[in-house]
């Protein structure tokens, strides 16, 4: 891997890690406050305010207008993120956290494919093949191999 490529795949790998991490954590107050939502809403406002101290210390000051021909669909990423940090939060003590992440993989990748091959949301089209489709069932084997050992 050259250095181009391995700084962003190493900030992914950790950011992989913190996902992991992320759904025992949310759990944790999900099973204190009585509400994968109530989990999910600490979990944000925590990253909320993360993000807004590391957006000002970068002395980023876009103008408004460069916002202006957004489509609609660009303001509405935090609801998956949102929605993934409340499933998380349930769905780890019930189901494991081994497969509540092989499972979200799949879910990732079977999206991903269809983004790709047909070039949504501003991706440069990547057809789907033989070998990204063998890719993605070995995924779908480990999934059922995590949940069946």
């Amino acid at each position: 891997m050259n250095g181009t490529v391995l700084f962003p795949a190493l900030l992914v790998m950790a950011a992989g890690v913190m996902i992991a991490v992320q759904a025992p954590t949310n759990a944790m107050l999900s099973k204190a406050g009585g509400s994968p939502v109530l989990a999910a809403l600490i979990s944000f406002v925590v990253g909320t305010v993360a993000l807004t101290v590391t957006w000002l210390a970068s002395g980023n000051r876009p103008a408004a207008s460069a916002f202006a021909g957004l489509p609609w669909y660009a303001w509405i990423g935090g609801l998956y993120g949102a929605f993934f940090v409340g499933a998380a939060a349930f769905a780890a003590p019930r189901i494991g956290l081994a497969s509540l992440v092989t499972i979200a993989i799949t879910g990732q990748i079977v999206a991903a494919l269809l983004m790709d091959h047909y070039g949504l949301l501003g991706l440069p089209r990547e057809p789907v093949n033989v070998g990204r489709i063998v890719g993605a069932l070995l995924v779908v084997a480990g999934v059922v191999l995590v949940r069946r050992s």
